[in-house]
């Protein structure tokens, strides 16, 4: 069987599209991770947060997680994450960690606060809200509909209707 010359020229041709399409989509995915200043978190509960997911503030990519490892004394999760270097966070910052949508990924979402001290290179941000995930949410909400309702201890008072005249 032989082979149609322009049968080759065409699939060489898609080859080519898909690669320059490939390249495209990496460039414009800002897939890379962010060399900066480090700054470390503590969570009790990171969800399945990735190394080189993004760090963001306001929605804006400023960062991204480089380390994860279980601290042996206390057992929590740190965080190390990289900060653009033009971007300077507050002491009061407060760290958490959001998804994406339902089925998306999660991401690390840092919440400047006021003070007018900024962290080192280095520095630890200590404020962090852990993750709820949605089987959380889903238990409190459950919880707290079979509550029984609290007795404030006080006796009902009857309707004028059944008071004796």
């Amino acid at each position: 069987m032989t082979r149609n010359p322009i049968e080759t020229v065409i699939g060489a041709l898609v080859l080519a599209v898909a690669l320059l399409f490939l390249l495209f989509a990496w460039q414009s995915a800002d897939l890379r991770p962010v060399s900066g200043y480090p700054v470390h978190v503590q969570f009790n509960k990171v969800g399945g947060l990735a190394v080189g997911a993004d760090v963001r503030i306001s929605g804006i990519k400023v960062g991204s997680v480089s380390r994860q490892f279980l601290d042996n004394q206390t057992y929590r999760a740190i965080v190390s994450l990289s900060i653009m270097p033009g971007v300077q966070l507050p002491e009061d910052t407060v760290a958490s960690i959001a998804s994406d949508g339902l089925l998306g990924g999660k991401f690390v979402r840092l919440e400047p606060g006021q003070s007018r001290s900024f962290l080192e290179s280095g520095g630890t941000i200590a404020n962090s809200q852990d993750f709820r995930s949605v089987e959380d949410m889903v238990s409190e909400l459950i919880f707290l509909a079979t509550k029984e309702p609290a007795s404030s201890g006080a006796t009902p008072v009857p309707d004028k209707g059944s008071l004796p005249e």
